[in-house]
């Protein structure tokens, strides 16, 4: 089966020019046991012994993996390389979304983390790079709980009150870009009817 990593810019509302697609093949590895974080995989990712498709979420055949099992804890890791041509320009790594909470490292250092699965977001990862080769790792934590927002999906192990598997891990593109140091974040957008106009804050 040929299954395509979605190369093409994740983001059409707010296109840069300067992107690097991080979709594709990552090393990947179940943690039923929560062993991870002590034992230093964010730092040693030769634990994550198979190999998951990025962007598609472990219980899809896309995946590589379609796997239904629950498994509340699942590690990601991955080597890129920033372009020379991105020199003096801070780097933002792009999640589209991450089911559910999520705790990213680079190169060893926790870079920042994130909860909620079903919006985007994005570190800043400049001081954390090295030259050369760098080290990406994600450990998401998918509790089934009933006290948080799920979407579709059940809180239960099995599907309830529907017809699918529920996911976890990352389920949208990741992606890198270089920026200024004084750059747009986001814009909101304000028509104005009466006077014939649209405003950009």
């Amino acid at each position: 089966m040929i299954v395509a990593f979605r190369e093409e810019y994740p983001r059409p509302a707010f296109v840069r020019k300067d992107w690097l697609t991080l979709n594709g093949v990552w090393q990947f590895a179940f943690d039923d046991e929560d062993r991870g974080v002590r034992e230093g995989w964010f730092a040693d990712a030769s634990h994550l012994t198979r190999r998951i498709r990025v962007p598609y979420a472990y219980q899809t055949a896309a995946s590589g993996i379609n796997e239904q099992d629950y498994h509340p804890i699942v590690w990601y890791a991955r080597e890129f390389t920033v372009p020379e041509t991105w020199a003096g320009r801070r780097v933002l790594l792009h999640f589209g979304a991450v089911d559910y909470e999520a705790a990213v490292w680079v190169n060893g250092l926790p870079a920042g983390q994130h909860c909620g699965g079903y919006v985007p977001f994005h570190l800043g990862i400049t001081d954390l790079l090295q030259l050369g080769t760098n080290t990406l790792v994600v450990r998401v934590f998918d509790p089934a709980r009933t006290d948080r927002p799920r979407g579709k999906q059940s809180a239960r192990r099995e599907p309830f009150s529907c017809r699918y598997t529920a996911v976890t891990g990352i389920w949208q593109s990741v992606w890198l870009e270089p920026v200024r140091a004084v750059h747009l974040e986001d814009v909101f957008v304000r028509p104005d009817i009466d006077n014939n106009v649209v405003c950009i804050d």
